[in-house]
């Protein structure tokens, strides 16, 4: 693969430690946590891979320096840009480059062409263009940057490439934050190993020294090590987690096309929204939205509209609503798992929620959803905050995600809205995974309100001491676990 005569300041990946050698090493020094049997079946969307691991190179240093296949260069769009990484790459390269590059004519935003690697003990260059980043058009940067690292791979696939250096795409001219960027380069790279992996054997994110604590953040979540990263990984996937090929959802822009244009579908596809909303959710990743395409070809056919919607979903709630109010629910009343005690920092009324006064398996959950349904109507025309108290819960105090969904559905929209923060004390890992693959794939708008409170002192700089009643048992355990509490510690508005 290298050129006679290349300079030794050159290095060759074959070298460089993998992503998996490094994992290893790291393991002979620490203490790893045994995965829960419980938790073996949580399994990511990018589960461990051996294989794929066995593929990827994380490396600190100047990516025109590696002696690969070919190496990626960032660029605008006349292939004139003077960032680090293109300095460098011409520099290494040689005047025969620049000359090759006036010859492409530019190139597109998203697109990648391709030149010889000239005086570079790489053999070819493909140079691509990342997007200029504008919060307001976040959508099409994300589309785009996606498009740099799919055609680059493309491209390497077509010519029968080994291996691939890539550079960090988005430049710091461009504006396009780290983090988010990495998500994008890093999932595209895994989706495309998994479809194409035998044709390619090595691929280098070679990053700076500003860049390389992010990637070593990130690659855990696209390429786990062990089933123990894996798992330990998972509440940190972003929402967002792409398609089959990494490429970002947009779900308002997704085409279905029909045998038949205009003539309805067969009556089994027809029977009411009802049977359409149980379809959509009956799979983790079709939760994430529901079928756009569909619900505007209703509205076409006047079988359904925006205000249609938010009528029948009132009556619905109203028709809870008033079961709630005429039941008998002092049997679940008196479990005292749901009630209301002061206000926060904010003076928003505060609710609990003691989930090991919850006897799943031994009391009517409709009657619970009822109960849930009388005590917080008139809560929640305001702005209110809810503590959820996991401590000491087992699995007969598990909610489970069909029951939390379906008080999700059933209730009023001003639940919703006026939901200001949802304090969850005491998570063990396994709650937070599962809090996590229901706020992602299972209902909207919820996620950011999340806050995992490990301690009562971190609970009392949200909600003063006095503003809120405790169960015995959760002072007794906070005690425990995180000493007693001195009423020293400041206030904040928020956690």
């Amino acid at each position: 693969m290298d050129p006679l005569g290349a300079p030794s300041q050159f290095v060759d990946v074959d070298s460089l430690p993998g992503w998996t050698e490094a994992y290893e090493a790291k393991q002979l020094d620490s203490h790893q946590y045994p995965v829960e049997k419980a938790q073996v079946g949580l399994r990511s969307p990018f589960p461990y891979r051996k294989d794929i691991n066995a593929k990827i190179i994380l490396w600190k240093g100047d990516v025109a320096l590696l002696n690969c296949t070919a190496i990626v260069n960032t660029s605008n769009e006349s292939l004139t840009d003077k960032n680090p990484v293109s300095e460098s790459i011409l520099m290494h390269a040689g005047p025969d480059l620049r000359d090759e590059l006036q010859k492409l004519k530019g190139c597109r935003t998203g697109e990648a062409k391709l030149t010889k690697g000239f005086n570079l003990a790489a053999r070819f260059i493909i140079h691509t263009v990342g997007p200029k980043y504008k919060s307001r058009y976040r959508t099409a940067a994300e589309s785009s940057l996606y498009s740099c690292y799919r055609n680059v791979l493309q491209l390497a696939k077509e010519q029968a490439m080994c291996s691939v250096g890539f550079c960090v795409i988005n430049s710091l001219k461009r504006c396009y934050p780290l983090e988010d960027a990495t998500h994008i380069a890093l999932r595209t790279v895994r989706r495309f190993l998994e479809i194409h992996g035998e044709t390619l054997e090595k691929v280098v994110f070679a990053v700076s020294e500003l860049e390389e604590a992010t990637y070593q953040k990130l690659l855990p979540l696209y390429f786990p090590r062990s089933l123990e990263e894996e798992i330990q990984s998972l509440p940190y996937l972003p929402a967002d987690i792409g398609n089959a090929e990494g490429e970002p959802v947009v779900p308002e822009r997704q085409i279905r096309i029909t045998e038949k244009p205009g003539v309805p579908d067969d009556a089994s596809d027809e029977e009411g929204l009802e049977a359409d909303l149980a379809f959509i959710g009956s799979h983790a990743f079709a939760r994430m939205e529901g079928d756009v395409d569909k619900q505007r070809r209703l509205i076409l056919q006047g079988q359904l509209s925006e205000a249609a919607l938010q009528k029948q979903h009132q009556r619905n709630y109203n028709r809870w609503l008033c079961q709630a109010r005429a039941e008998d629910l002092s049997d679940i009343a008196s479990l005292k798992a749901l009630y209301q005690t002061g206000v926060d920092n904010s003076g928003r009324t505060v609710m609990v929620v003691v989930g090991r006064n919850i006897p799943v398996t031994l009391i009517d959950m409709e009657k619970a959803l009822l109960y849930f349904i009388h005590v917080m109507d008139h809560i929640a025309v305001k702005e209110y905050v809810l503590v959820y108290f996991h401590t000491l819960t087992n699995d007969y105090n598990q909610l489970d995600s069909n029951f939390l969904k379906k008080v999700y559905d059933v209730v009023d929209a001003k639940y919703k809205r006026n939901l200001k923060a949802l304090y969850f004390v005491h998570p063990t890992f396994r709650s937070k995974v599962s809090a996590w693959f229901f706020t992602t794939f299972t209902v909207s708008g919820l996620k950011d309100k999340i806050h995992y409170v490990e301690s009562l002192q971190q609970l009392f700089t949200a909600i003063p001491p006095e503003q809120i009643d405790l169960p015995p048992f959760v002072l007794e355990y906070d005690a425990r676990e995180n000493g007693p509490y001195y009423s020293s510690y400041p206030p904040s508005p928020d956690l």
